[in-house]
């Protein structure tokens, strides 16, 4: 593949990941196909693109800038667990402050998870799985695909904030934001059977992945 084939499924990518943030469109799919079809399709679709671009970044020329190392491929072990386990306890949780949040009604101010630590969990997750996979692929593709995306989470944060504040008003924001702030660090779980699941489904995606890793990606994560 071409650096210009390469640039174009890059294209591509943010096209189809910048619906959910154009009011128009989500909306109008949503009364298609209804909001748990647009969910549904969509996961299907970011995760379709996201391996596309993986892909294709494999598939670019080589470009060596730095060599893999075998402490590499042990940082990005430990720091993907780490990884599995925030989605594991952030998916599918109220976070008003996120456009991924479920059944935000239900938020407890009191008790906000890990929204206490950081209130985008999945840009978070997103932004130490691109920072980690710099470490061991050196080359020019890798590092314009996952810096790129890494730096595509960081700057997102700043962006649904803002869209927040608009949606939510600022005083509304910021009083939540700042409830949030006093909450406990330690905090009980609401479910402890829950908490659990949440905990060996993040343990679990891990080696799920593990296995994955070369009949998906290619290239055994081992």
């Amino acid at each position: 593949m071409s650096w210009l084939g390469f640039a174009g499924v890059f294209a591509l990518f943010f096209a189809t990941h910048s619906i959910p943030v154009r009011p128009k469109v989500k909306t109008c799919l949503s009364e298609r196909i209804g909001a748990r079809g647009f969910g549904i399709g969509y996961s299907l679709l970011s995760t379709g693109m996201l391996a596309l671009l993986i892909w294709a970044a494999g598939q670019a020329p080589f470009v060596s800038l730095w060599p893999q190392m075998l402490w590499q491929r042990h940082v990005v072990h430990l720091g993907m667990l780490v990884v599995c386990l925030i989605l594991a306890f952030a998916i599918a949780r109220p976070n008003p402050f996120s456009f991924g949040g479920a059944r935000n009604a239900e938020f407890d101010r009191q008790q906000p998870g890990i929204v206490k630590f950081t209130r985008h969990p999945v840009l978070l997750a997103l932004a130490l799985w691109a920072g980690l996979h710099l470490l061991p692929n050196g080359d020019l593709a890798h590092v314009l695909m996952f810096g790129v995306l890494g730096s595509f989470a960081i700057g997102g944060r700043a962006l649904i904030n803002k869209r927040k504040r608009r949606e939510m008003g600022v005083a509304q924001w910021e009083a939540l934001n700042a409830a949030v702030s006093r909450a406990p660090y330690l905090q009980m779980p609401r479910s402890w059977g829950g908490a659990l699941f949440r905990l060996f489904a993040g343990v679990g995606g891990f080696v799920a992945l593990l296995i994955l890793h070369p009949f998906v990606i290619g290239v055994s994560a081992l």
